[in-house]
């Protein structure tokens, strides 16, 4: 009988192909859950305000544009938008630092600074450690509306519903 289960196994691993490979983010800047340099810092907080380099891939089958998304989750109660670009093609593998331009079609939407652009990190002193989590989403249309200037978690909870799927890391600040 344990030959008979064995040879069942390795038949079905056979059927089913290879793993899909997940979606994943990185970044040669920003180590998971490490601290974001100065350079990535906002202006105002005494930084470059310069994107950090990003890395992605493992798009499902499907994908016909990303959204890559920058948000505070520290920031009550509505968490803080930072960085929000759309329509990126599912093409494109990576932004390079300060990115500038954007790739073709893509474009950024307003973030809660009112600026459609990158905003680095700027917690106020005193607030504590704030995570900012990085996100790209795999998404099964051309185009992303997102209002300007929109609720970072109605934003987050919104592509979460259409995304064919994500891949997030975080990197911290300290307020």
């Amino acid at each position: 009988m344990k030959r008979t289960t064995v040879s069942l196994a390795i038949v079905l691993t056979a059927l089913a192909g290879p793993a899909l490979a997940a979606m994943t983010l990185s970044s040669p800047d920003i180590a998971p859950n490490g601290p974001i340099g100065q350079p990535h810092i906002y202006t105002r907080c005494g930084g470059q305000n310069l994107s950090p380099q990003l890395a992605w891939s493992g798009a499902p089958a499907g994908t016909r544009s990303l959204v890559l998304t920058m948000i505070d989750l520290d920031v009550k109660p509505a968490l803080w938008s930072h960085w929000i670009v759309v329509d990126l093609p599912p093409t494109v593998s990576g932004l390079p630092r300060a990115v500038k331009p954007l790739p073709s079609a893509a474009r950024a939407v307003t973030n809660n600074f009112g600026e459609a652009a990158y905003d680095g990190p700027c917690p106020p002193k005193g607030s504590g450690v704030h995570h900012y989590r990085f996100t790209i989403w795999a998404m099964p249309i051309p185009t992303t509306t997102i209002a300007p200037n929109a609720k970072a978690n109605a934003v987050a909870a919104s592509l979460a519903k259409r995304a064919l799927g994500s891949a997030s890391f975080e990197g911290e600040v300290k307020g």
